[in-house]
């Protein structure tokens, strides 16, 4: 893996920090598209799993522990996952997440580029994990941007977003109890980074393709934004029913967002 991804990771880590760094106390309580989730709340979010992950990479036995009493008291963890981002300050979430990210970041650095590592699905492979990580700090910054109506300075480590949009879509189908209508790779994905460089996956001569913007192609698989809400190019049925149901992420199911038509 080297440290680029990790690299990535760190930037995209920063590119979310810019936006909230100054936020006052008022702004830390602004809603966003998440029902029920305050700024405060999606920053308590990342802070909480880069703990965990941390966990995961320096104390395998540890998060073992923890993955079971997460199996038997789901809704005290989900109470202890959410304390962080609805009892701290704004200026506590602040040093919490960043003392979080960084001592990650470092424990990450030290795993054998071929180990794996537990986490609440299967286990990951250390490329996989961090992709992850960078999705989810992603995602959840999108939300906050949405929320603030603020700019976040994108770069093209978004591309790990969409390799993983695109290695989940059998998934996509399965965790709605569904069977996908191809196999993965059938359809062909090509993105313009936002350097202006390409970048693409799949068979060149595919029937079905999606092409546009990496931001909008992420913003569809990680369910930010309704397809017809982007200026993606999607041909052909597999494609548009994949754009439909496309989701990154593990948990269940979710219906993404609403389409333009509902006024939302």
């Amino acid at each position: 893996m080297g440290d680029a991804l990790l690299t990535d990771l760190a930037d995209e880590h920063a590119a979310l920090d810019a936006v909230v760094a100054d936020l006052d106390d008022e702004q830390w309580e602004t809603p966003t598209p998440s029902p029920g989730w305050r700024v405060r709340d999606q920053i308590g979010h990342l802070a909480y799993f880069d703990q965990t992950a941390l966990m995961a990479a320096i104390d395998p036995p540890a998060f073992e522990s923890h993955l079971e009493k997460v199996m038997s008291d789901p809704a005290g963890f989900a109470d202890e996952a959410t304390a962080i981002g609805r009892s701290a300050t704004g200026i506590e979430l602040l040093e919490v997440w960043r003392m979080g990210r960084a001592a990650m970041l470092d424990a990450l650095g030290d795993v054998p580029e071929d180990g794996r590592l537990a986490w609440y699905g299967p286990p990951m492979s250390l490329r996989s994990f961090v992709t992850a990580r960078l999705m989810e700090t992603w995602a959840h910054g999108q939300d906050i941007v949405d929320a603030l109506g603020a700019t976040r300075v994108e770069g093209d480590r978004i591309r790990h977003v969409c390799h993983l949009g695109v290695a989940t879509f059998e998934w996509s189908w399965r965790v709605r109890g569904q069977e996908p209508p191809a196999p993965n790779g059938s359809v062909r994905v090509e993105l313009t980074l936002p350097s202006g460089a390409g970048w693409s996956a799949g068979p060149p001569d595919a029937a079905d393709v999606v092409r546009g913007a990496a931001v909008d192609f992420c913003l569809v698989v990680t369910q930010r934004r309704n397809v017809a809400s982007t200026g993606l190019d999607v041909v052909g049925d597999v494609a548009s029913e994949w754009m439909q149901v496309a989701q990154c992420f593990a948990g269940g199911p979710t219906e993404g967002p609403p389409s333009p038509s509902s006024g939302l």
